[in-house]
């Protein structure tokens, strides 16, 4: 049984005999379906749902596939992207590439060569999904702190005491501590190290509103 029966997949796609013939197919195989004939339909009609992937056709009238996909980033919409291309130029490919996709697939295609990339471009977006939600709720908790507790909260990400904070901020040592334990009730951990590995890798930067 497929793991990610759940999963939505948009297919986009001008030439209707494909665009139909994968809608159908992949509803049975039990996944949800959108499908739209332009770049332009999937951009005014679609609505984000995770997780999703999206199979998308290069060459299209008015919008291509690679512009819908530069238009997607611009956005921040970061569903992940199966192309399938009957025939492409290799600027066109190189394009496409730089995107990231998860595939890049030649038609005529084999339907499980298909279904491995969605499944894998699903798992991809679950991932993607999880980790927008920790960063929003880590944003959501450093926007609670003062901006003296933000200070302070940095200079305890970078390993400083207590001693060494209050002589950093010119405040007294107590007044240090009293800071610390306020952040790391509002952060919603018992420790530092617990604060160190949820703030691990995270532009502290992309935190302010």
């Amino acid at each position: 049984m497929n793991p990610y029966t759940c999963g939505h997949v948009y297919v986009v796609d001008d030439n209707p005999d494909i665009r139909f013939y994968l809608t159908d197919l992949l509803r049975q195989m039990g996944y949800s379906i959108e499908g739209y004939d332009s770049a332009q339909a999937f951009l005014q009609q679609s609505i984000e749902i995770f997780p999703a992937v999206l199979v998308l056709d290069v060459r299209m009238p008015g919008m291509s596939g690679v512009d819908l996909q530069e238009k997607m980033k611009a956005l921040g919409r970061n569903t992940p992207i199966i192309f399938i291309s009957g025939e492409s130029e290799s600027e066109e490919i190189i394009r496409a590439m730089k995107g990231r996709p998860i595939e890049f697939l030649w038609k005529p295609f084999q339907i499980q060569t298909l279904i491995d990339a969605i499944d894998r471009g699903l798992a991809v977006d679950s991932v993607n999904r999880q980790d927008f939600i920790q960063k929003n709720e880590i944003r959501r908790k450093w926007q609670a702190l003062s901006a003296r507790e933000r200070e302070v909260f940095v200079l305890m990400l970078e390993g400083h005491t207590n001693k060494g904070i209050s002589e950093k901020l010119d405040i007294l040592p107590d007044t240090a501590k009293k800071h610390r334990a306020n952040i790391l009730q509002k952060m919603q951990v018992h420790h530092l190290a617990d604060l160190m590995a949820l703030c691990k890798g995270l532009d502290m930067e992309a935190l302010e509103p």
